[in-house]
């Protein structure tokens, strides 16, 4: 039989084990609503995303290695490692501010650099502009706005391309002849959407935007996209062969991988939609499952390599994060897009390692050096 003074004692306990979790549970709820609230807790609000003024580069807001709390003793072997590989230039963005710029081998900030291949993704957000200015449609066939003849295909077999297959590498036209994107020199292989192939033939999207605006494509451009960034200066130069390559400021190059790192927005501005964005960084047909549209896609089960049609398991980066998106050109030039951790990374130089490919071991030890940074 339990004793009156037992049965209180047991209250008691009781009591105070209640008003324990009573305590925790009050702080708990003020730690949250601290966190959504401006009630003056310790809280610190996340940090807004910072764009640079269209000022010409003249002004872009900084953050140290220190203010993030990483690691400075891996600084010195990231930049020993860029200029031993023939780089020259290098940028790290953090939340839109710039963490880490170094240039090499007698490069500076005011020197254009070409982009290569990198420059395809500009392409692709042109248009996206495009589309969402309703001059365009993804889905229509080449043809409609370039008239048959644009291939040396049948025309019953160019008539299945369209411009998603430009923007997705699988046009069916034989990538084995060179950067030639005259009618003479694309061939049929495969029907449309059947064959995933690396081709410069995605430049005919240029001149679809230019038959569909009634501009020149650099104009278009220009207006759409490049002044909209503040790209100051950057210019689209004639490498032969009906190609154009684009050529920028290392800082330029830094200002579209911002504007990628937040799905097309620049500074409140929508510049291109974000469902076309989130789908050109998305995979963009079951083929290769690392390509959106003309972006590279990190952290895929497989992955094709341009002029090849082997499919090789696992991601293209294995070092790098899985949610990356890049563009990447030849010699190496480097647009690495992270969203989980806010940062965009810029590389141009030459090769590497005295070899033109876009994607190359580089990367990988690249990435290696970058994670010591913040790991």
């Amino acid at each position: 039989m339990i004793k009156p003074f037992q049965k209180l004692n047991v209250l008691i306990e009781n009591l105070q084990i209640m008003k324990k979790y009573f305590t925790l549970f009050i702080f708990a709820f003020l730690l949250i609503a601290c966190s959504e609230n401006d009630c003056g807790c310790t809280t610190p609000p996340e940090e807004a995303m910072y764009f640079p003024p269209n000022d010409g580069n003249v002004t872009w807001e900084t953050k140290t290695i220190a203010d993030l709390g990483w690691n400075q003793t891996a600084v010195q072997p990231l930049l020993d490692y860029l200029n031993l590989k023939h780089s020259k230039s290098f940028i790290i963005l953090v939340n839109g501010k710039i963490v880490m710029e170094n240039y090499f081998n007698g490069h500076s900030a005011t020197q254009p650099w070409y982009w290569a291949s990198a420059g395809k993704t500009l392409t692709s957000t042109v248009t996206g502009i495009a589309e969402q200015e309703g001059i365009i449609n993804i889905n229509n066939k080449v043809s409609d706005y370039l008239g048959t003849g644009w291939t040396s295909a049948p025309i019953a077999k160019e008539n299945l391309i369209t411009c998603k297959n430009l923007l997705s590498m699988n046009s069916g036209l034989n990538d084995a002849l060179g950067d030639d994107v005259s009618p003479a020199n694309l061939q049929y292989v495969a029907d449309a959407g059947t064959r995933w192939a690396y081709h410069n033939v995605y430049v005919k999207l240029q001149d679809v935007i230019a038959q569909a605006s009634g501009q020149t494509w650099t104009n278009y451009f220009n207006i759409k996209l490049r002044d909209k960034l503040g790209m100051t200066g950057g210019s689209w130069i004639n490498s032969g062969d009906g190609l154009s390559v684009y050529w920028s400021t290392t800082r330029n190059m830094a200002r579209f991988g911002l504007m990628a790192l937040n799905k097309g927005k620049w500074n409140g501005n929508q510049v291109v939609n974000e469902v076309y964005f989130n789908t050109a960084i998305n995979t963009s047909q079951p083929i290769n499952q690392s390509y959106g549209y003309l972006w590279w896609l990190n952290g895929k089960s497989s992955y094709h390599l341009p002029q090849s049609q082997l499919q090789l398991s696992g991601s293209i980066i294995p070092s790098g994060p899985s949610d990356m998106f890049m563009a990447l050109g030849k010699n190496d030039q480097k647009i690495y897009v992270i969203p989980s951790k806010k940062m965009v990374v810029i590389r141009m130089g030459d090769a590497a390692d005295n070899v033109n490919l876009a994607l190359s071991d580089f990367d990988d030890v690249l990435w290696q050096k970058i994670n010591a940074l913040y790991q």
